[in-house]
């Protein structure tokens, strides 16, 4: 059985995802709840549940002060940060504080499943000893590949998590480990040298050449290329 803890400071938010819970077809029950993050430190502390979702926003302690404080009270459990402000910020501030995924409100039931199917997968590998485990050379070397291949396209974090069936904090560990930056970092570079070469063609303009290697807004492109480069692209171009 799977010990799920719930922390959010909205009602419907708790009694939305205990039901998404129970529509999964797994062995999962709610051990308790909370409204506020002082509440749930102390409860998590008692119930040792195995999985926390816990909102961003509360009162007491925020979501991510609950994420840091949780290892001290309950070192094996995993924590899902839920939250409605769907920005990168907050993911990245979650996954470098070891959250286990993030999920974005309203969540979905797939989503869902896809945290909770990674969660009882990972742990069917500890208990099973005689388990082979994943080869950690083989994933990554497959994700690189794939980040490559598609690097132009609208490529996330999220998406190759769930395609590879692990969290979204442990992929980006992975590929921080293996390459030496980010995946954003690897994206960003990938679609800057390829920009370079295509500002080589006069006939392409700027805006062209920023929606080909992946960026709809010409000013965030110029705004990454410049932190890629030092330059802007117009005055790259002048430059070759």
């Amino acid at each position: 059985m799977i010990n799920v803890y719930i922390a959010d400071d909205e009602v419907w938010i708790t009694l939305g995802l205990k039901k998404l819970l129970e529509k999964l077809d797994m062995d999962v029950y709610v051990v308790g709840t909370a409204n506020n993050g002082l509440t749930a430190k102390e409860e998590i502390g008692m119930f040792k549940p195995d999985v926390v979702f816990t909102d961003i926003r509360m009162p007491g302690l925020s979501g991510l002060e609950l994420l840091q404080a949780i290892p001290d009270v309950s070192p094996d459990t995993k924590v899902v940060i839920i939250s409605g402000y769907a920005e990168f910020a907050y993911a990245k501030e979650a996954v470098q504080h070891h959250a286990y995924d993030y999920l974005v409100k309203p969540i979905k039931e797939e989503e869902l499943a896809r945290v909770m199917s990674s969660i009882v997968n990972g742990r069917g590998e500890e208990e099973d000893e005689g388990e082979e485990a994943p080869s950690f050379d083989r994933v990554i070397d497959n994700v690189v590949s794939e980040i490559r291949e598609h690097y132009m396209e609208d490529i996330s974090l999220t998406s190759l998590a769930g395609k590879y069936n692990m969290s979204m904090g442990r992929l980006s560990e992975m590929i921080k480990e293996h390459l030496g930056v980010n995946f954003s970092d690897y994206i960003a570079s990938l679609r800057i040298q390829r920009a370079k070469e295509l500002l080589r063609d006069e006939s392409l303009s700027i805006q062209e050449i920023a929606e080909i290697v992946g960026y709809n807004d010409y000013f965030y492109f110029t705004k990454v290329f410049k932190k890629v480069e030092g330059i802007s692209p117009s005055k790259y171009r002048k430059s070759i």
